[in-house]
This record gives C-alpha cells, sequence and structure tokens, in this order.
C-alpha cells in the first residue's frame, strides 16, 4: 500500500474527505519526524514507539576497494512495535 492508497483507505472507513486525510497524516508525519529528531520519544499504546538512538563509531569496509574505514557516529530513527501490533500481524 502506498501513500495515497492510505489516505483514500483512511477516508472511506473514516467518512472524511480525501483532502481532510491527507492534511492529517502531512502533520502527523511532520510531528513525528520533528519529535524524534529533537531527541523525545513518542509511544503509542497498541502500537509503537518512535525514538531518536545513537549508533557509536565502528569499523567497516570499502566493499569498492576493501580498504578498511571508520564509520562515524551518527543518530536514526527506531520504530519499536508494540504488543497489539505484533499479535494483529502474527494472526
Amino acid at each position: 500500500m502506498n501513500r495515497q492508497e492510505l489516505v483514500d483507505a483512511v477516508a472511506e472507513k473514516s467518512g472524511q474527505s480525501k483532502a481532510a486525510v491527507n492534511a492529517v497524516l502531512n502533520e502527523l508525519i511532520s510531528t513525528i519526524q520533528d519529535t524524534v529528531a529533537a531527541g523525545d520519544k513518542i509511544s503509542l499504546v497498541g502500537f509503537g514507539v518512535f525514538e531518536r538512538v545513537q549508533r557509536g563509531e565502528r569499523a567497516g569496509r570499502n566493499p569498492s576497494t576493501g580498504e578498511a574505514i571508520t564509520i562515524p557516529a551518527s543518530a536514526a530513527p527506531k520504530f519499536t512495535a508494540g504488543k497489539a501490533f505484533k499479535d494483529r500481524v502474527k494472526a
């Protein structure tokens, strides 16, 4: 399912216009991105947790040359599915 299909499905199930659903989806995604980028966590009970994790510096290899390189530390987004979501997928 792509973004437009998601908007269509939510609009149909909720009885809202596609424009309204698209606007809410845009704001939801923007808020999640801004919050996680700021280092805060978003926990949606039954769905999951969005958070920022810090990756440490590590050794790696350049696949083209085989040369050893150091991969610098970085921050990355992480999503952990909640129990209800995991159970629904298992069924």
